[in-house]
């Protein structure tokens, strides 16, 4: 009978101790199971997006990028590229790789769209012309007029947006210019202007506002007249689509647009006028 009682205790205990491995078991397959489905997902891979952008635009957008898309995503890396729009469109052409390009005016994103680099535009800001002399006004210059005879006198390039506004102002008010130089780059102007190596220089409101106190701006009658709407586009070579959106969106967003009204820009206007 003693013996019977022993060897049922025995089998007792190697049923519980079977029925603890397996609880133990299935609680740890639970446990994993629902530490799998609560874990983040890894990081995604870090995306490079090369943004090739008019020169008006080189503290807007790099602005955009450390703020508002590090908040939608901060694994995207922007590398800009500040260039006169024409210059960019043909850098495009000769196979610079780019993932977005923004232009300072209608004129050139059409370059673009004909040369099938880009894909479905959209405008996103404006922006107007404005004359600059250095602070202290020392070669006394009132405006387009008899006041720059003699004078240095710098302007953009036709072919870039700022030289063809520059044009059609020109003509709008039946002046002729006569510059000292020419310039691919509405930034390459203001800096003339700010070093003093020019007395005077047309350039957009927005390079104006950011020479500060460097120099002094003179109001040209009818600039109004003659707006630069800026479109931006992912090129048709993106390799990322999904990456090179999101900057565009961050551009198009109510904060984007906050940012460029902080350096001057107007808001977006369907196409160039005048």
């Amino acid at each position: 009978m003693k013996r019977f009682s022993g060897i049922a205790v025995i089998a007792a205990l190697s049923l519980i101790a079977l029925s603890s491995c397996s609880g133990g078991s299935g609680s740890a397959s639970s446990s994993s199971s629902e530490a799998s489905s609560t874990a983040p997902t890894a990081s995604a891979t870090p995306v490079e997006l090369k943004v090739f952008a008019a020169a008006s635009l080189n503290k807007a957008f790099p602005e955009m990028a450390d703020t508002l898309l590090k908040e939608s995503d901060p694994n995207i890396k922007v590398t800009f590229n500040f260039q006169g729009s024409s210059t960019l469109v043909d850098q495009m052409k000769e196979g610079a790789p780019a993932d977005v390009f923004a232009s300072a005016d209608q004129k050139n994103m059409t370059k673009a769209s004909d040369a099938k680099l880009v894909d479905m535009p959209k405008p996103f800001a404006s922006n107007v012309l404005t004359l600059i002399v250095p602070k202290g006004n020392p070669g006394k210059i009132t405006g387009l007029d008899a006041s720059l005879d003699g004078k240095k006198l710098v302007v953009c390039a036709q072919g870039v947006p700022c030289g063809n506004a520059t044009k059609q102002l020109a003509e709008k008010l039946g002046v002729t210019l006569n510059p000292v130089s020419e310039e691919q780059k509405v930034t390459d102007v203001r800096a003339k202007v700010e070093s003093g190596e020019a007395d005077a220089g047309l350039v957009y409101a927005t390079d104006a506002k950011a020479a500060g106190d460097k120099v002094e701006t003179i109001e040209v009658a009818r600039a109004n007249e003659v707006v630069n709407s800026y479109p931006i586009a992912l090129t048709v070579s993106t390799k990322n689509k999904e990456a090179a959106q999101k900057f565009i969106d961050a551009v198009l967003s109510d904060k984007g647009q906050a940012v460029l009204k902080k350096y001057g820009f107007s808001g977006p206007i369907a196409s160039d006028q005048g």
